[in-house]
């Protein structure tokens, strides 16, 4: 056994005592060529990610289903559908139950949605008097509703326009002149009776943008458009039409005179 072990080092010697090989950095062992690249690449990651390496996860993809191509398969034959039946032979239209009532005819209907109605914004002529005692509101020049919105008196989304109401009438004590889109019997009687006027005009949801914000339009490269007439069902609810841009100034409060048909010669 001892003499086997001597036999085998001795073999093995010159083996054992060579110099192991000294490992050199990952940048000397790159070849010359791509010196240049190695200055702007991680090699680390070269050597790990390349596109034609890319896979899908493993389960996030699955073959398609073969169907009608032998039993084996198992869903050869009837292909899953099952024997005979109106399932089996072709589709049904959306909502059909079998024959017996569909749920969409089964329950009740309850009321209607109004495609022509108005959202008008309200505001109280109370808070239009703190407003002008605060010294936020001038009292001598045309209040708009642009005016309103500026000041906080209405929100900043306006619909189809502002309602005047005449909660707080009392203190309306000094003529005010103010353009709204509608007026309460309450609130007109309210500012008349201070030597005021309210005047009910009509803006379209384009005059409202060039009335709110006009420096959209400049933005935009745009003209300043003419203010829309009303449309029929309202020319009876309007005094005049809106004036663009916002108007600084009441005009005499004389009722526009509806359009006339044209002559017939």
């Amino acid at each position: 056994m001892w003499r086997r072990f001597s036999l085998l080092s001795t073999h093995l010697k010159p083996y054992l005592l060579t110099p192991k090989p000294s490992l050199q950095p990952l940048q000397q062992q790159i070849p010359p060529s791509f010196s240049k690249l190695s200055q702007f690449t991680n090699f680390s990651t070269v050597c790990l990610l390349r596109l034609n390496d890319l896979r899908d996860n493993p389960g996030s993809t699955h073959k398609k289903i073969r169907k009608g191509r032998g039993i084996g398969s198992g869903k050869g034959k009837t292909a899953g559908r099952g024997h005979k039946g109106q399932k089996a032979r072709g589709t049904m239209k959306f909502g059909f139950e079998g024959g017996q009532t569909p749920l969409r005819r089964a329950l009740p209907r309850r009321g209607f949605k109004n495609r022509f109605s108005l959202t008008f914004q309200p505001v109280g002529l109370g808070k239009i008097a703190k407003l002008i005692n605060a010294g936020e509101i001038d009292s001598s020049e045309l209040i708009t509703m642009k005016t309103l919105k500026e000041t906080g008196a209405i929100g900043k989304k306006i619909e189809d326009g502002v309602r005047l109401m005449g909660r707080g009438a009392e203190e309306i004590k000094w003529p005010i002149h103010l353009e709204v889109t509608r007026v309460t019997a309450r609130a007109k009687e309210a500012v008349e009776a201070a030597g005021g006027s309210v005047r009910k005009v009509y803006y379209n949801k384009l005059g409202f943008r060039a009335l709110l914000r006009p420096e959209w339009f400049e933005k935009k490269g745009r003209l300043i458009p003419k203010a829309a007439q009303p449309p029929p069902k309202q020319r009876d609810k309007v005094d005049s039409v809106g004036r663009l841009p916002a108007p600084t100034k009441p005009i005499p409060f004389v009722k526009e005179k509806e359009m006339e048909s044209p002559v017939e010669v």
